[in-house]
């Protein structure tokens, strides 16, 4: 790697933030043994008002190792993970580490296709799921190497007497334990509290994170304990946040913790700076302005859309909003006038950043104090070099404001793509990943991201690969060439399209496509909107133009606009 102290962003590092950061030859799990050791009676989650001190957390997080252990899990085997922001999540995640297992966090809304496809590629034998799950994940067991699943529930985490009002309120699949079904609270029931770490070298993967992919697989990349631990250390170090320990920072962890953007910047950051996560399992802006109000938290990660919400909430002028410092915002590109009126309603920071989950994930961002440059992801990370290289042989460096396509390297970088050596050869080359997304670098060092990588379509903070979503809607009789497209979308940030020519003589709604897809995908990547045409626009090999249906889109949605306006 160049030395990052040779590169043009140097100058206008943030004062305090170092250009090299050391990383320590420790696993991640050690940031809750530190946490435990130091603080062990600091509040680790707030859920619903029920409180966990960071010695309940360790106590949990030691059960759900020894059952692992029990079931016969051995170093390296995959222990998948299927969660919203619940307590239960972050004990299991460090508890599955402490016994030597790889995770695999998985989306809850999977549909069983997306869910069986990552059972078998990661080779998960455990799968922890949230009990409403169960019809999706005894569907996918019998076809899967799944050989224990433990159901746990939302009531479990939640105080008196909400756990009790609960059921009430929710119809909950019954439960047959046996032999390889497991309640949550009976393994935390019957295994003691203690339990000896397995040996975790840095270099060891810790996680399977899987992301889309142009060809429509679903990869899982290896992030190592060396990764995770560096890319954790990298945004404490970005927020000034040297001291977090000493100052006991509030998160609030909106962002999904299946998500790896939620998974370092909220929860992995959250204990190694023995921090309070104020969890929401799902955002919700009237949810998010109260627990705002009533646990002042510090710091709030989070994606465009969550602080579009904020600000567009008809009492927000009327909250107290003043706890909140510093705001990274990530996924999607944040929109100027989003950045300044969220920070003149809180008085804190909000910054662009970017990352990849192949980078586990944050490489750039603006800095908190200092120079900022809009429409910038900003800088990169402490000890994250930087280039941009020529988009026909991706060999040569270019200079300044040329555009071409963003190479990284750091600690942060993955190890490679789970029993995919080509995939990996490709993105992973003489110390670089190869991102895919167009870019150009200023003199000063800033980064701007020219067009996200090719084809992807991010909605509300979500990755789209259109191919998932076409290969969905091929499968309809009467589709005879379809292509999903991206467009712009005032609150999403952009939403799918789908475009389709049916075949000769058959016929099919807008509404019976949508409903096609939803049997068969999650939730956000179902087309919004649907047009159906004679023919699509292709290059002379037949490659159809999806820039050219993006421009038409634009053109008619400026041209509706403009109708409403006179």
């Amino acid at each position: 790697m160049n030395d990052v102290k040779e590169r043009p962003w140097s100058q206008h590092y943030p004062e305090g933030v170092p250009l090299d950061l050391p990383i320590p030859d420790k696993p991640l799990h050690a940031f809750l043994d530190e946490a435990v050791r130091d603080y062990p009676d600091r509040t680790a989650t707030i859920f619903h008002g029920k409180k966990v001190t960071y010695r309940q957390m360790d106590h949990m997080a030691n059960r759900f190792a020894r059952a692992l252990q029990a079931m016969g899990v051995n170093p390296g085997d995959r222990v998948a993970i299927m969660l919203p922001n619940v307590p239960q999540v972050v004990a299991a995640f460090y508890g599955a580490l402490r016994a030597g297992a790889v995770v695999v966090m998985t989306n809850p809304l999977y549909v069983e296709r997306e869910l069986e496809h990552q059972m078998n590629d990661s080779g998960a034998r455990v799968i922890l799921a949230l009990d409403l799950l169960k019809p999706r994940i005894e569907a996918v067991r019998p076809h899967s190497p799944l050989e224990h699943v433990i159901y746990t529930s939302i009531r479990e985490a939640l105080p008196f007497p909400l756990n009790l009002l609960y059921p009430l309120k929710q119809k909950l699949p019954a439960i047959q334990l046996g032999p390889t079904t497991h309640r949550w609270t009976d393994l935390m029931a019957r295994n003691s509290p203690a339990f000896p770490p397995v040996d975790a070298k840095p270099n060891d993967v810790a996680l399977l994170q899987y992301t889309g992919g142009t060809t429509g697989l679903s990869k899982g990349a290896m992030l190592t304990h060396r990764n995770l631990v560096a890319n954790t250390l990298q945004t404490i170090a970005w927020l000034g946040r040297g001291d977090a320990r000493e100052t006991e920072t509030r998160i609030l962890s909106a962002l999904p913790f299946f998500h790896v953007y939620g998974l370092t910047v909220c929860m992995n950051m959250a204990v190694a700076a023995a921090a309070t996560m104020v969890l929401m399992p799902k955002f919700e802006v009237n949810e998010a302005l109260k627990l705002i109000e009533k646990y002042k938290p510090n710091l709030f990660p989070g994606a465009p859309t969550m602080y579009v919400a904020v600000i567009n909430h008809p009492d927000v002028t009327k909250r107290d909003l003043s706890s909140i410092e510093s705001c990274i915002s990530g996924s999607a590109p944040l929109p100027v006038e989003v950045q300044t009126t969220f920070e003149r309603l809180t008085g804190g920071k909000l910054v662009e950043g970017y990352g990849l989950t192949e980078a586990s994930p944050v490489t750039h961002s603006n800095p908190i104090s200092g120079l900022r440059k809009t429409g910038s992801i900003g800088l990169p990370f402490p000890s994250t070099d930087v280039k941009i290289v020529d988009l026909e042989t991706g060999l040569r460096e270019l200079p300044p404001d040329e555009v071409g396509e963003l190479c990284v390297s750091g600690p942060q970088v993955m190890a490679g793509y789970w029993n995919r050596p080509e995939e990996t050869a490709r993105v992973l080359r003489d110390g670089w990943l190869y991102t895919g997304d167009v870019a150009r670098m200023d003199r000063d060092g800033f980064t701007y991201i020219v067009d996200r990588k090719k084809d992807m379509i991010i909605a509300g903070g979500f990755n789209i690969y259109p191919r998932e979503v076409e290969e969905v809607l091929y499968e309809h009789p009467s589709v005879q060439e379809a292509v999903a497209v991206g467009i712009p979308d005032a609150y999403r940030g952009e939403t799918v399209k789908a475009y389709l020519v049916l075949k000769q003589g058959q016929e099919a709604t807008s509404d019976e496509i949508v409903a096609f897809c939803r049997e068969r995908m999650a939730k956000y990547k179902v087309p919004t909107a649907v047009e159906f045409r004679d023919t699509l626009p292709k290059t002379i090999v037949g490659k159809v133009l999806r820039r050219k249906l993006l421009e038409e889109e634009k053109e008619r949605q400026e041209q509706a606009a403009s109708s409403s306006r006179g």
